[in-house]
């Protein structure tokens, strides 16, 4: 049954960031990530694309960086798809952080449906050219890619910016970057094209 095999996926990935979460060398965390990433791409039923292999950037330890969160006023947002039905969140915080000498924010949103959870993706300077044009992911709690909390912070690994999966088969309806996460600035770290 798919949503068993789905079901599975999410498992995996769960697990593998608490595997990333646990270790305290960012970098090595990063390639562990991107073997299991690879193994199932390659193996899984639910693989996005079994015939893909996804390209990265070379891990940049100054891309990872720690956002401090503030409340935002509490807005409800229809969020564009890759589908037709855009997708029900709210927008809840927004996280500060400095990302090539400059203070730099992202909104954090929280899913409207059932169990709901924390969405952050982002556009930045290589949408479109040198990583997918629609936006790449950094936190989707709902599918367990949550990289925790330093001293309070968020942990935002841009070496860990990941495509989501409508990038490799439209089958797949994925949310889209909305206009308050577009960074100006060109991230080259994570998922690339």
């Amino acid at each position: 049954m798919d949503e068993l095999e789905l079901l599975d996926w999410k498992r995996r990935i769960f697990e593998l960031y608490a595997e990333i979460r646990a270790d305290p060398q960012p970098e090595r965390a990063w390639q562990h990530w991107r073997d299991v990433r690879e193994e199932l791409f390659r193996s899984h039923p639910q693989s996005p694309s079994p015939t893909a292999r996804p390209l990265y950037f070379d891990y940049d330890r100054a891309l990872r960086v720690h956002g401090t969160v503030e409340p935002a006023d509490r807005e409800h947002r229809e969020i564009a798809t890759s589908g037709e039905e855009p997708y029900s969140f709210t927008r809840f915080a927004r996280t500060r952080f400095e990302l090539a000498g400059e203070q730099r924010s992202l909104d954090l949103y929280w899913l409207d449906g059932y169990g709901g959870g924390v969405f952050l993706s982002f556009a930045d300077a290589t949408s479109g050219t040198e990583t997918y044009g629609a936006c790449r992911y950094l936190l989707d709690t709902v599918k367990g890619s949550d990289l925790g909390e330093r001293d309070g912070k968020l942990v935002l690994d841009f070496n860990f910016a990941y495509n989501p999966s409508c990038a490799y088969d439209p089958r797949w309806v994925c949310p889209l970057a909305p206009p308050g996460n577009r960074l100006a600035v060109a991230v080259r770290a994570g998922e690339r094209v």
